[in-house]
């Protein structure tokens, strides 16, 4: 297992608890360097959005934590944020929230001389995500050629 996996698992594993003192449903983990600055994201929501003080009160729980176990090689940026309006869809809850909903996805390769397309999200499995176009056609994808899917935003 990599080094990035582990820390987001073990991070995972010790924010849980304290998300569920608050009521708050955790989204994802992540362990990714930008630039020079390797950074441990925590994201967070809860229904009717999260706020920063929501974000704030997670961190200095957790920052203690951090500090104890020493976990991480190296230096790091822990930040707890909300996950944004055009969150990936990753885990099983984020697909049963935004069935029936528009979707954008994004494949990998072309299909259909497209890399983009967009419909109410149908059905998926572990395998293949199907959705419906505006045109009532229904279009289904294996789960290994989206390089991404999200809930649709209309501005």
């Amino acid at each position: 297992m990599s080094r990035k996996v582990v820390y987001e698992q073990k991070t995972e594993e010790l924010i849980l608890p304290v998300l569920e003192r608050y009521h708050f449903e955790l989204i994802d983990v992540e362990y990714v360097k930008e630039g020079s600055i390797w950074y441990l994201r925590a994201y967070i929501d809860k229904e009717g959005g999260i706020t920063v003080n929501d974000c704030e009160a997670v961190a200095r729980e957790m920052n203690p934590l951090l500090d104890e176990l020493d976990y991480i090689e190296g230096s790091y940026t822990f930040e707890v944020s909300s996950p944004g309006l055009g969150r990936p869809l990753k885990k099983e809850k984020d697909f049963i929230r935004n069935l029936g909903k528009d979707v954008e996805i994004r494949t990998y390769r072309p299909i259909r001389h497209a890399k983009e397309f967009r419909g109410r999200l149908n059905a998926y499995d572990n395998q293949t995500v199907s959705i419906v176009t505006e045109e009532e056609e229904e279009l289904t994808f294996a789960r290994s050629e989206i390089a991404l899917i999200r809930q649709a935003l209309d501005f």
